[in-house]
């Protein structure tokens, strides 16, 4: 059982929600839920700089580094404003 205090970005990684696949004629989505308290931990460089408390669109070496794993060929491509910790993914679809 997750523990509900858990304070490091290794311990709230595991409590990361990841939606199923979606997809257009394009790209592939998903959607991936941080925990709300992770967002207090994650290095103030990765937030866009106008005060909005949204992540900026992130590198994957920078998303990997707070623990979100997904398979190659993923691109964090938008913060979803309302609720800035859910974040948007998406890859081409095969031959696109």
């Amino acid at each position: 059982m997750p523990n509900p205090k858990a304070s490091t970005l290794e311990e709230l990684s595991e409590r990361i929600i990841y939606s199923e696949r979606y997809s257009d004629d394009n790209f592939e989505y998903r959607h991936v839920i941080l925990p709300k308290p992770m967002l207090k931990l994650i290095p103030k460089s990765y937030f866009s700089g106008d005060d909005s408390g949204l992540l900026r669109i992130l590198e994957e070496h920078e998303w990997r580094g707070i623990g979100i794993t997904q398979s190659l060929g993923w691109e964090h491509f938008e913060v979803h404003a309302p609720e800035p910790h859910i974040l948007l993914f998406r890859r081409p679809l095969p031959g696109k």
